[in-house]
């Protein structure tokens, strides 16, 4: 799977669009807007900033909050330049996603969000496609990274999860799960341990010293790596591939030959990665939990009979945006209406009985 090419959301603002179905990423990023916005003012404070400050949102995507997050940091300096009586720097938003990215959806928001600005300080925004596991700004250029639901996905999916002895090592499955072999868990553990020390190295690089990141991505909440509450939206989706498969509507080989480039860490283990690769100092830590129920505009919660919610229908929509064009090209676009038809009514099951929420975790932290 040529991740470079395939994992992208869904372009554009119609209907099926990441645009209009990433509430939850919203959700997330309003979880996490005080601390971002205190960091951000630290990395001012401490970075020496001086006349420019560069601040860049890495797997900016496509939706709403692809610039509105950069545009509440550097308000918030603003705010804290006026308190001080100082000039406040011009800014550089360096927004970055892999080359697929539908960044001209991005771009076309930009008029509004300089009106917005018209007669305050300059801001300039650059867009910056490459992966965030390599190199992708001047050393030294950054005062300030933020990441949220991104790193979770890995650079590739581990090569162990291919073939061995011609056999699917973990077959039926899309991603890890109680009746993964330990091989497999072991296989999705060390790539995101490569790819995340990786990332690591790059932005110590690229990062000036007392610069800060904000690091936010889908977690787990315990140790185990197996637990449903952790992993149920992939378990999820390989039981109604499953079904499919058994009414001869996919071949069965496909899903057995699919899995996820995805890995939800622990806090624990984000923060032994981070200590372990040294570049960086742990400021402060979070786990917490994102829920449906949190979405502000409860107008875009789809409704199922008596004008009740259903948040599953919604987190369908959300993991279709995402995936669609990686399901698209190892199934083929005729699965998808069906796939995740069947998806949604197994959430709404789960749902019934479990909470309508996922574990993220957040990391803030300062280049030594």
């Amino acid at each position: 799977m040529d991740l470079q090419r395939v994992l992208s959301m869904k372009s554009g603002v119609d209907e099926s669009s990441y645009f209009n179905n990433s509430k939850m990423q919203g959700v997330i990023i309003s979880k996490t807007k005080i601390t971002r916005q205190e960091v951000a003012l630290e990395a001012y404070m401490c970075a020496a900033a001086g006349q420019t400050m560069s601040i860049a949102e890495l797997g900016c995507s496509s939706g709403p909050t692809a610039v509105l997050v950069g545009a509440e940091l550097i308000e918030a300096i603003e705010r804290k330049c006026a308190q001080l009586q100082r000039q406040p720097p011009e800014f550089h938003l360096l927004l970055n996603d892999l080359y697929m990215n539908d960044f001209n959806t991005v771009f076309r928001s930009l008029p509004d969000f300089y009106r917005q600005r018209s007669g305050v300080g300059h801001c300039f925004i650059s867009g910056v496609p490459g992966s965030f596991y390599g190199r992708l700004f001047p050393s030294k250029s950054l005062h300030f990274v933020h990441s949220s639901s991104s790193l979770h996905w890995l650079s590739e999916v581990p090569e162990e999860l291919q073939y061995e002895s011609a056999q699917y090592l973990n077959k039926g499955k899309v991603y890890i799960s109680k009746s993964s072999p330990s091989c497999v868990l072991d296989a999705y553990l060390k790539q995101f341990q490569r790819d995340f020390r990786l990332f690591l190295e790059c932005r110590a690089e690229e990062i000036v010293t007392g610069g800060h990141m904000v690091l936010t991505l889908m977690g787990r909440k315990k140790s185990d790596l197996t637990l449903l509450e952790d992993c149920y939206y992939w378990e999820l989706l390989a039981d109604a591939l499953n079904a499919m498969a058994s009414k001869g509507l996919v071949e069965e080989e496909k899903v057995d030959s699919f899995n996820a480039p995805y890995y939800s860490p622990s806090l624990e283990e984000l923060k032994q990665l981070i200590e372990s690769e040294g570049s960086f100092s742990i400021r402060s830590s979070e786990q917490f939990e994102a829920g449906w129920d949190a979405v502000d505009d409860q107008h875009t919660i789809c409704e199922k009979g008596n004008g009740r919610p259903s948040y599953a229908q919604c987190m369908a929509k959300g993991v279709r945006a995402v995936l669609d064009s990686m399901l698209k090209s190892h199934f083929g676009e005729h699965i998808l209406d069906d796939l995740f038809s069947h998806y949604s009514d197994l959430l709404e099951n789960y749902y019934s009985l479990n909470k309508a929420e996922m574990t993220n975790v957040m990391v803030a932290v300062e280049r030594n």
